[in-house]
Parts: structure tokens; sequence; C-alpha cells
């Protein structure tokens, strides 16, 4: 009669090894395992029998598989408690068009139940918006908040080095961060963390290629001067766009204000695609100023589908964000960070799809 133990199925054994392994300490919680090629590697078995082992393990509880980073360990879920606090490090939030609804999606998330977002005050002596990112990001501190969702700052030389200020300061404290929409310039490796936000390429592919596809031969990309990196993707695919067609590209950039104007070479271009709804209002504004037709004489393309795009003088096309979906996922990604630590920083791009209005004259003049 055979041993009863040599009965036992591989994939079985293999599972009490590990699962052995995890309770005497070999992996701790929050430790990610060794791919399961390196465990057929290690234990001389068929990736069949070792997946099999593995999915053993996480019906078991016992680890947490993560689509693109790998298998951890679980540990008590963190993220299971009521009353933890997370603090909100966005200045003039409600004066910024997608972060707004993002917060909204945070607070209104299936697993949010039991949670607290804190937005701290910010006193009169905290004129600059980078005088107010450090005084909330000092208030978050003090208060022991469990994460921090920080959406970096953009449009002034002072942003960056401001934003190294802050991700310093939160992980001198050991606070989790959540990157919302984009990422610092010049982030080192030491300083990654993770982000949720829009593909950001195809945004900017989308929105030149419809012009494209309506026969716009001049389209510019027009932004504010210090822009986030998210900008920075954005042109990418707008360039990778026009290069597909052996199109000039046209890239402008302008000093952030409510009264734009034009460079001087930008008047020959028949089309723009802006960096984002705002500039997109801006320039539409500059331009029935000067008694030019919209989209009769220039077509114009946004990014973000802010509430008032549809509110402008010509409702605006633009490439639609989903800020509720971005904070949900910011969210989950939230807890995953609390749960398992040491989990390498990852980036959710979510996706973007046009939204075809009046601006871009493709009702006027439909698509062939």
């Amino acid at each position: 009669m055979p041993h009863r133990e040599s009965a036992k199925p591989l994939y079985q054994k293999i599972f009490e090894r590990l699962s052995h392994e995890i309770a005497s300490g070999r992996y701790s919680p929050g430790e990610k395992l060794p791919s399961e090629a390196a465990l057929v590697q290690h234990l001389g078995a068929s990736r069949i029998t070792v997946g099999r082992a593995v999915r053993e393990l996480q019906q078991r509880g016992l680890v947490e598989r993560i689509s693109g980073s790998g298998t951890y360990v679980t540990q008590p879920s963190q993220s299971s408690k009521s009353g933890l606090l997370f603090g909100l490090i966005i200045p003039n939030l409600g004066e910024t068009e997608i972060f707004e609804s993002i917060c909204q999606g945070i607070a209104a998330a299936p697993d949010a139940k039991g949670f607290g977002l804190l937005w701290p005050h910010v006193g009169a002596d905290a004129s600059t918006k980078e005088e107010q990112a450090l005084q909330l990001c000092r208030q978050t501190i003090t208060r022991g908040v469990s994460g921090v969702f920080f959406a970096p700052l953009e449009l002034s030389p002072a942003s960056g080095e401001v934003n190294r200020r802050i991700l310093k300061m939160l992980k001198d404290a050991s606070i989790p961060v959540v990157l919302l929409d984009r990422r610092p310039e010049e982030t080192s490796a030491r300083e990654r963390c993770d982000l949720v936000g829009i593909d950001n390429y195809r945004a900017g592919f989308l929105a030149a290629d419809h012009l494209l596809t309506l026969g716009a031969t001049q389209i510019g990309f027009l932004a504010y001067q210090h822009q986030a990196t998210t900008v920075k993707i954005r042109i990418e695919g707008y360039r990778a766009a026009l290069e597909a067609k052996r199109h000039q590209l046209n890239v402008f950039h302008v000093p952030p204000s409510s009264r734009l104007v034009l460079p001087p070479e930008a008047r020959r271009c028949d089309a723009f695609v802006c960096a984002n709804d705002r500039i997109a209002g801006h320039l539409m504004h500059a331009l029935l100023a000067q008694r030019i037709r919209i989209p009769q004489d220039v077509r114009i393309v946004g990014i973000d589908d802010a509430n008032y795009a549809t509110l402008l003088p010509v409702p605006l096309t633009t490439v639609h964000q989903p800020c509720r979906d971005i904070g949900e996922a910011a969210l989950r990604m939230m807890l995953q960070r609390l749960d398992h630590p040491r989990m390498p920083a990852r980036d959710v791009l979510l996706n973007c799809e046009l939204v075809v209005r009046e601006s871009c004259g493709a009702h006027a003049y439909p698509i062939s």
C-alpha cells in the first residue's frame, strides 16, 4: 500500500510547502512570492502544477494576485478597519475642473465605507498654490493620515521643487501616496508612487487624428508654459498622429492667463488640439473676439470634458476623462498599497473617449 504522503498530488505537496513557509515567516505579510517561472525552476515541477498550487493559496486567502505586479502574501488588512483617514493635497480643489469629480469618486467608491477624507484648512497667509500645498502637506502629516492623494503642482517655475519637498515630507513620515492625474517632473526611482489617470498618449492621438480625418491641414497643439508631465505625453500622442500622415508639427506654449494671445506663427493653423479644456475655452474666446469663426475658420478639440465644455460659446469637442472612475481606482490602489507596502509602484491608466460637439465642425462638415 503506497504511503499516504506519496499518494498526494504534486500540486498539493507544493501548496503545503508554500503554506508552511508563509506560516513560519519565510515569506512575510505583504512580501512578493517568487514568480511562477522561478518556482517551476526551484521546485522542479511543471508550470501547470505550480499554477494550481498558487491558485489554491489564493483560494485559501493566503496570497493575493495583483495583475501586472505579482503574487503577494496576505496580511491583516488595514482596509478592513473602519475609521481610516486619507488626506487630500490638492490646492484650490474647488477651482480645478477634474479634481473635484475625482474626489467625489473617491468618496463615493464602493470601498469607501468607514473611511474619511481630510481636506485641510489653508490659512490666509498662504497666498500661492505652492504655499497652500506645503500647508496641506504639513496638516495631513500632523493629523496622522493613513495615506495621501496628491495632485502635483504645475504652471509655475517653483512647482517642481515644491512637489519634491512634499513627496520627501510624506516619505519621511512613512505615509503612502497615490498620485492623481500626473507625476511630478524628474521623480527619482526612490520617490516613485502609485499613479491613477488616463492614457494621455491616446488622448493626444485621438484629438489630433479626429482633426486630420475632418481635413485639417495645419494642426497646432496649444499648451500653457510649465504644464504637467501629462501634457508632454499628450503632445507625443499628437505628434504620432501627425507624423503618421506626414503633417507638420506646430506646438505652442503660452503664459498661463485668461487673456490668451496666440504667437504670430500660430495664426496659420486651421485647427488646434488644446492641452485641456481650460486653454481651449480661452482660445475660443480669443478667436471669437477677433471675429474668427469656430469651426468654419478654426476647429478646436480639448481634453478633459469639464462640466463647462457644453456651455462655451461653441460647445467643445473634447476627450472625456472618466473622473469618477479615476477616483474609485485611486482608492482601490491606496487600499492595496496599505495591504502590500512593498509592492512595486504602478501606473493605472484608464481609457478615454472622444466626445464630438460643434467646435470641431464634424456636425456641419460630416466625416466622409
